[in-house]
């Protein structure tokens, strides 16, 4: 089958640079989304800092070292002082660190606690005390629990079934109580992120069903039926830089949901299963989850101009071509791509 794809589109940038902000703090620069999204401010034009604990690898952002705008900071954002030096001469935060997923924060409640709680008032105080004019926070679509049989829009109420989301939606709330003149505060609330980035997870759907159809030849669906809402990976770095971009009145005090299209867990499947061969077996399994929900992304249409360019199939092609490309060895065990396993490897405190 053929499915080689022009990947030079995937990387053009739609929002231009914000004269206002000249270079742009991103904590957790090195994960998963922030290894896309720094090479993309850095060709927009902006200088960048990253403060990243650098657990998923040293080299992540190699190829990015030659420019001169790029500065590097391994540390952790819950030390006052290092998020001091690393704020220095920023005009810009994106505050992408976190323990991420439920898995992961389960593993140890306390530490994720201190991480995507207990660390953000401080951050937010400590970016306004550096000048810091924009502050983007990295939400979750997660924060909206359970909602069945409606699209899921902005002004709907928050009911977060676990701490992980709990946690993003008391941000959310504190970050807005933070908002002052000359201090521009936006959150997003991503679906699940998916495709290929240099800093790869394979502990997603979409990834994980393209992983296991790719390298064993077999997925399971656990029921099928549920709609989750995901995003292409190019299209989430886009709307970070579109967020930067966008005057203060479209944005400031605003929350906005960035997706793309609501498929069931079945189609997932199928698509994956479509892409990689007709080889694949797809065995269906019962499940008591039948989560399903159906995200909106009216309103960053209507108010910003921002949509999805890229489909979620071409998340799927772009993993199958960096995997038949070597690029993910050993990806069914190797901890780098599974956030829970890195985590336990590396006993994080």
């Amino acid at each position: 089958m053929e499915i080689a794809t022009d990947m030079t589109d995937t990387t053009k940038t739609p929002a231009t640079k914000n004269p206002a902000l000249d270079r742009i703090l991103v904590t957790g620069g090195a994960g998963y989304v922030g290894a896309v999204l720094v090479p993309k401010l850095l060709d927009a034009g902006y200088a960048v800092t990253v403060l990243d604990l650098y657990l998923y690898g040293e080299d992540v952002l190699k190829p990015c070292r030659d420019n001169p705008g790029l500065r590097e900071i391994k540390g952790d954002i819950r030390d006052g002082e290092v998020v001091r030096q690393a704020l220095a001469g920023c005009q810009g935060v994106i505050h992408l660190a976190c323990i991420s997923n439920d898995p992961s924060f389960e593993l140890n409640p306390e530490l994720g606690r201190s991480i995507n709680l207990d660390a953000f008032v401080p951050l937010v105080r400590a970016a306004k005390t550096a000048g810091v004019k924009r502050f983007v926070y990295a939400s979750s679509s997660s924060v909206y629990g359970i909602k069945e049989g409606v699209e899921v829009t902005e002004d709907l109420p928050l009911e977060p079934l676990t701490d992980y989301s709990r946690f993003k939606a008391e941000c959310e709330a504190l970050l807005d109580a933070e908002k002052a003149p000359g201090f521009t505060t936006v959150t997003i609330r991503p679906a699940t992120v998916c495709g290929y980035s240099p800093r790869q997870r394979l502990d997603v759907v979409v990834n994980i069903l393209t992983n296991l159809a790719f390298n064993k030849g077999e997925i399971s669906v656990f029921g099928g039926s549920q709609l989750r809402p995901n995003i292409h990976i190019q299209d989430m770095t886009d709307a970070y830089l579109l967020l930067l971009s966008a005057a203060d009145a479209q944005v400031d005090g605003k929350v906005f949901n960035a997706g793309y299209e609501n498929h069931s867990v079945m189609q997932l499947a199928e698509m994956v299963q479509r892409n990689v061969g007709p080889q694949v077996a797809l065995e269906v399994k019962p499940t008591n989850d039948l989560r399903s929900y159906h995200v909106s992304s009216r309103k960053i249409r209507d108010e910003l101009g921002f949509e999805a360019r890229h489909s979620i199939e071409q998340a799927v092609v772009d993993l199958i071509e960096a995997f038949r490309a070597g690029k993910l060895p050993g990806s069914l065990d190797d901890p780098r791509y599974f956030n829970i396993k890195m985590m336990q490897k590396v006993d994080l405190q």
